[in-house]
C-alpha cells in the first residue's frame, strides 16, 4: 500500500518496546530475590519505592521502559497519520528508521552504561528526526 513503509520502523519500535520490558524483568526479578524484596508484601508501592533498595544498574532498565511510553508516543502518532495520507514513503521512512535506531541505542546506552552526555545526544538527535517528521506531516496536512 502506497505510504505504509513507515508502518516497519513503528512495528520495530513496538517490539524493541517489549524488548526492554522483558530486559527489565529479567533483572528486576533477582535483583529483588537477592535483596530479600517480597513483592507480595507490597501494597501501594511504585518501581520509584524500589530504586532505593535495587542496584542502579538494575533501575536503568524500567526507567528507560517508562522514557519508551514518552516521545515515542507521539514518533508513533506521526508515523500513522503520515501512512493514512499517503507520505510514510521516502524520506519519512528514512527519518522514521533514524528516529528507531537512535531510539534503540539510547536504551542499549541507559540500560548499560547510562552516560548521560552519550544519552542527551542520542536523545536530541532523535527528536530532532521526531520534529522533522512532524513538520512534514503539518506540511502535508495544512
Amino acid at each position: 500500500m502506497i505510504g505504509m513503509d513507515i508502518l516497519q520502523p513503528v512495528v520495530v519500535l513496538l517490539a524493541w518496546t517489549m524488548v526492554m520490558w522483558l530486559w527489565m524483568y529479567a533483572t528486576r526479578i533477582p535483583a529483588m530475590l537477592k535483596a530479600g524484596i517480597d513483592a507480595k508484601g507490597m501494597v501501594g508501592s511504585t518501581g520509584a519505592s524500589l530504586r532505593a533498595q535495587l542496584p542502579e544498574h538494575v533501575s536503568w532498565k524500567a526507567d528507560n521502559y517508562n522514557h519508551l511510553h514518552e516521545a515515542p508516543t507521539l514518533f508513533y502518532a506521526v508515523a500513522i497519520v503520515l501512512a493514512v495520507i499517503g507520505q510514510g514513503e521516502g524520506f519519512n521512512t528514512t527519518l522514521a528508521w533514524a528516529y528507531v535506531g537512535l531510539r534503540i541505542a539510547h536504551s542499549i546506552l541507559q540500560a548499560t552504561i547510562n552516560k548521560v552526555a552519550i544519552r542527551f545526544a542520542l536523545f536530541a538527535l532523535s527528536s530532532i528526526a521526531l520534529m522533522a517528521l512532524i513538520l512534514h506531516a503539518g506540511i502535508a496536512v495544512f
